[in-house]
């Protein structure tokens, strides 16, 4: 039975996520396709088991009555029948009713609900571009993702039950007490206008204090995630106290909104408990003056007394579910100013995949300035050859990481185009793109899983003879086979611990060559490929790297010119534009800037201070 309802509601839809709305209702809206039909459901049985309570009161009215004006002998006889389906009601039908509903909200929406939620938010961020991620913590974004699914999920299932309550609760409730004594209904109504003045004032405040809490609570988590992210650095600089300093202003921040929220959970309770003996005082005192008249009976003043004390818990109910309601308000509106955002880097919708059958590539007239008006490039122009090695040469802030970060479509060009045999990179899919473009980067950065799964990123179907020949192509295999994790796991099932941190800079390198060496794309990159390695280890994997270059197209970027000088071509680079290009003898003959680099190398590298 439990798993019948459990998979009425797909958690995982196949549908690919668009960009979501930026209203609060139309942002819960569009994440709550779907699970329409389930809400309708229990929100039927909620109303249904609200009615049934609420007359619940009424019999109660009714039997007070019997006790006092039948006959103890006939009373059985008389009403017996009512009894026993009262009986039958309490025992069987609500019992059911109550029993529908949970099925319906707990193993049908309440996991899967915000799980489809996380689903296609993290689907949808995951194709955000790099300028996204650079900007955000990634334990903010990840603590967003996680508040907001569950935010909407209370937002509609709490809005959707007190609208129920409120309308079907206390309609009810006027309706049962009108009938007994229309009089009993004024204290009502007042109540329900000072109700309904005091929530007016209040729940506003604390939705705009929940969502500053939220945006606090975020800030916090993150600051809190990145010194964990960056321990070995904080460790390193003996900056643990700097570290608690720094969590600290982000806990203080969030501690400010808690006492603002606490101030204003104080006075809302304490007015609305004044409220609500108001409401108890004047009706019972308006029911037994009503009875002293012989206006009413005493079932009557039965009923309009127990449904004002059950109002009573009932308005508690209701100001905090609201008061929660605006509190979620508050978060998913802090969501969706990190979820909602445009994709920077986008397929077309016609875009078709790129066929790579040469790998030429050419810069053709681009312009990038990361948004600004002048910066990175302003009318590049390069062409590679297919099956081309070039190494591209230049001081920090030349444009070389900017060049590939274009090429690999994590930016768009502001002008111009890149062309890879011909085709327009912008018109093509991006993943058909970055499959046909193996790098290896100077920052390695591994996954939080094994050897295994972190070397078959660059090939998941590749059999386990792939696997081994990789590891041994990029001098891999003997340190792997000595790893273990701390849950026993060696070899290729060792975890490299978060960002590949239970590695030295070398064996991160190397599994990172190995991944690549499966990969094998038509196009390579080697962002200074070997900066992590001994000069050993960096010799016996050169060869590999000569290996895995053969009928590649090329572009190697490395400050230690000595290992690029072998290249087919040198390219120049000096504030967005080729100045030179050329091999490594026609340069040193020419005498321009890359001669001034070569000869005022310091230790192999390239000097940051050459004029």
């Amino acid at each position: 039975m439990f798993r019948w309802f459990e998979k009425r509601l797909d958690p995982f839809p196949p549908e690919e996520p668009q960009e979501p709305p930026r209203t609060l209702l139309a942002f819960c809206l569009y994440f709550t396709r779907g699970t329409w039909r389930y809400l309708g459901t229990a929100a039927l049985l909620m109303a249904a088991i609200a009615a049934t309570e609420v007359w619940l009161f009424s019999f109660l009215g009714n039997i007070v009555d019997w006790l006092s004006v039948q006959d103890r002998a006939t009373l059985l006889q008389d009403q017996g029948w009512k009894l026993a389906g009262m009986a039958a009601l309490v025992l069987v039908l609500l019992p059911l009713m109550i029993l529908a509903n949970s099925l319906v909200s707990h193993q049908t929406l309440m996991g899967n609900y915000p799980m489809r939620i996380r689903w296609l938010v993290h689907r949808y961020l995951l194709k955000q571009s790099m300028a996204f991620y650079q900007d955000e913590f990634a334990g903010r974004i990840a603590t967003k993702l996680m508040q907001t699914a569950l935010a909407v999920r209370e937002c509609v299932i709490k809005l959707i039950d007190v609208l129920n309550y409120v309308v079907v609760y206390f309609l009810g409730t006027l309706v049962v007490v009108g009938i007994a004594d229309w009089r009993l209904t004024l204290p009502m109504l007042a109540w329900l206008l000072g109700y309904i003045l005091l929530m007016r004032y209040f729940i506003p405040l604390m939705g705009k204090v929940a969502e500053e809490q939220a945006d606090a609570r975020s800030i916090m988590t993150g600051r809190i995630v990145d010194s964990y992210t960056n321990i070995q650095t904080v460790k390193l600089f003996s900056h643990s106290r700097r570290e608690a300093t720094y969590a600290r202003e982000g806990m203080g921040d969030f501690m400010h909104t808690v006492y603002r929220q606490m101030r204003l959970v104080t006075w809302v309770n304490s007015l609305l408990y004044m409220l609500n003996g108001l409401l108890l005082v004047s009706v019972t005192a308006l029911a037994i003056w009503l009875w002293i008249n012989e206006a009413a009976t005493i079932g009557a003043v039965a009923v309009a007394t127990g449904l004002v004390l059950r109002l009573w818990g009932m308005s508690q109910w209701i100001m905090w579910e609201l008061s929660a309601l605006f509190e979620n308000i508050g978060t998913v509106q802090d969501g969706i100013n990190s979820i909602s955002r445009p994709q920077l880097v986008n397929d077309r919708p016609d875009a078709q995949p790129l066929l790579v059958d040469k790998g030429e590539i050419r810069f053709d007239h681009v312009r990038f300035n990361y948004g600004k008006e002048q910066g990175v490039f302003e009318d590049l122009h390069l062409t590679i050859r297919a099956g081309e090695k070039i190494g591209l040469v230049g001081r920090s802030g030349a444009g070389k990481s900017t060049l590939v970060n274009l090429l690999l479509r994590f930016y768009d060009v502001e002008g111009g185009q890149i062309l890879v045999d011909g085709q327009n990179i912008s018109e093509v899919t991006q993943d058909s793109l970055r499959q046909h473009v193996g790098m290896v980067t100077q920052d390695t950065s591994l996954l939080h899983r094994s050897v295994r799964d972190n070397i078959l990123y660059g090939r998941p179907d590749a059999d386990e003879d792939m696997l081994i020949k990789a590891a041994k192509q990029a001098k891999a295999d003997h340190f792997i086979r000595d790893l273990e994790d701390a849950k026993g796991r060696s070899g290729f099932d060792a975890h490299v611990g978060e960002r590949g941190v239970k590695l030295s800079g070398g064996q991160r390198q190397r599994i990172a060559i190995a991944r690549v060496m499966l990969k094998d794309a038509p196009i390579l990159i080697l962002d200074e490929a070997t900066s992590a390695l001994d000069s050993e280890v960096e010799a016996a994997i050169q060869e590999s790297l000569n290996t895995l270059m053969q009928g590649k197209t090329v572009i190697a970027i490395a400050h230690r010119l000595s290992t690029i000088a072998a290249m087919d071509r040198l390219v120049v680079m000096d504030q967005g534009r080729v100045i030179e290009d050329g091999t490594h003898s026609e340069l040193l003959e020419r005498g321009g800037l890359y001669a001034q680099l070569w000869a005022r190398q310091s230790g192999g590298f390239l000097g940051e201070d050459v004029e």
